[in-house]
């Protein structure tokens, strides 16, 4: 226990991006989700079970009638599949984590795999240990946000209009990060591109499921490449 409390205090202060984004981005997910008559908990729980990011403000949306179940099955296997991708490239360090591996696995989001691929683990900390402590880290912030959230839109009421702006400015800030740190651009241009391509072919209503269909198939394409050029 106490290699785990070292490892958690070592990884906190790499981890802090991750807090300032993810509390305010599940502060937004829990009063969107109060919105709809569900309590703080029911947010914690789906913070706790689901734990998808951009995938749980989109299942906010699912809450409506004519909504079938295969659609939300597919649209959140295409909005969360880029895991799959990222899973790839760390297979390596998950299979020599035991049982651990099954955590590390649902734990991927986009702000951990970038904090498992970048950060240097300290010398005096267990690497399993370390790479456990960063995703425990990162959900905890992302359900304590999703509590908080859902506990202000029951207690003050206020208009929650365009909060859910709030899951798109931080995509901006991940894509703005990504290219300035000019190391593998290319699943960058590859999104871009592919949604200039499909939003003119498509129209502003209905671009978003083919660019993510062109997308993972270029992605799919170009794996070898980029496995070897992102966690390099």
């Amino acid at each position: 226990m106490h290699g785990y409390k070292n490892a958690l205090k070592k990884a906190f202060p790499y981890t802090i991006p991750v807090l300032t984004g993810y509390l305010f981005i599940g502060i937004a997910f829990g009063v969107m989700y109060a919105e709809k008559g569900y309590s703080a908990w029911w947010a914690v729980l789906m913070s706790l079970l689901v734990y998808a990011g951009s995938g749980q403000y989109l299942a906010v949306r699912f809450f409506v009638p004519g909504i079938s179940f295969f659609q939300v099955i597919f649209m959140t296997l295409m909005v969360n599949i880029r895991h799959v991708f990222y899973g790839l490239s760390l297979l390596g360090k998950f299979n020599r984590m035991g049982k651990k591996r099954w955590y590390m696995i649902f734990g991927l989001t986009d702000e951990t795999y970038s904090l498992l691929c970048t950060t240097k683990v300290p010398e005096e900390v267990d690497e399993e240990k370390f790479l456990f402590a960063i995703a425990i880290l990162d959900q905890s912030y992302w359900v304590i946000g999703s509590f908080i959230g859902g506990v202000l839109k029951s207690v003050l009421p206020f208009n929650a209009e365009g909060i859910e702006f709030a899951m798109t400015a931080l995509f901006i800030v991940i894509f703005l990060e990504q290219w300035m740190e000019k190391k593998n651009r290319i699943p960058a241009l590859i999104g871009v591109v592919s949604a200039v391509v499909c939003l003119q072919i498509f129209g502003s209503g209905s671009f978003v499921l083919p660019t993510m269909i062109v997308c993972i198939g270029i992605l799919f394409l170009l794996r070898k490449r980029l496995e070897v050029e992102t966690c390099r």
